[in-house]
């Protein structure tokens, strides 16, 4: 089984509710303050529909999201995104990108990324080669010196 990179995409949010956690794994999500968008953003200066994420290939084999202003249709929202302070239409996210929304309502995107664990199945004489040690045998090899009890017939 070959090792492969994994990702964890995740966007925290702040706004009026506080400080929320959101792992992101879906194609598309809307962010927004409709509260029927995925991410809800609780502040009357964000737009109803005020931004989108979408999943896309990497060509890695993983995925990157792409944050849109406004919805998928065209729409934009009323006050746009402040990406890392430069107002952009559209952005393909990067680890630590600031995303600001609104006055006091911003998100934070990390992707973390980590070694797949490649786990090998036991094989039966695995544990013919291991050398077990005795509390008795740790020490200061200066202190052991003489020691009848440490003799090497244990």
């Amino acid at each position: 089984m070959p090792s492969e990179a994994h990702q964890n995409h995740l966007l925290i949010i702040e706004d009026n509710k506080g400080r929320r956690e959101f792992i992101l794994d879906s194609p598309v999500y809307s962010i927004g303050r409709d509260p029927k968008c995925d991410i809800r953003l609780v502040s009357q200066f964000v737009s109803r529909r005020h931004a989108t994420l979408v999943q896309l290939p990497h060509e890695d084999g993983g995925h990157y999201y792409r944050i849109v202003d406004g919805n998928l249709k065209g729409k934009t929202s009323a006050n746009g995104l402040l990406i890392n302070g430069r107002k952009l239409q559209a952005h393909d996210l990067e680890d630590a990108d600031k995303i600001i929304f609104g006055p006091q309502v911003y998100a934070i995107y990390y992707m973390l990324k980590r070694d797949a664990v490649v786990t090998i199945p036991p094989v039966d004489n695995e544990f013919e080669d291991i050398t077990l040690i005795s509390p008795n045998m740790v020490g200061d090899p200066e202190d052991d010196e003489g020691d009848p009890s440490d003799s090497e017939d244990d």
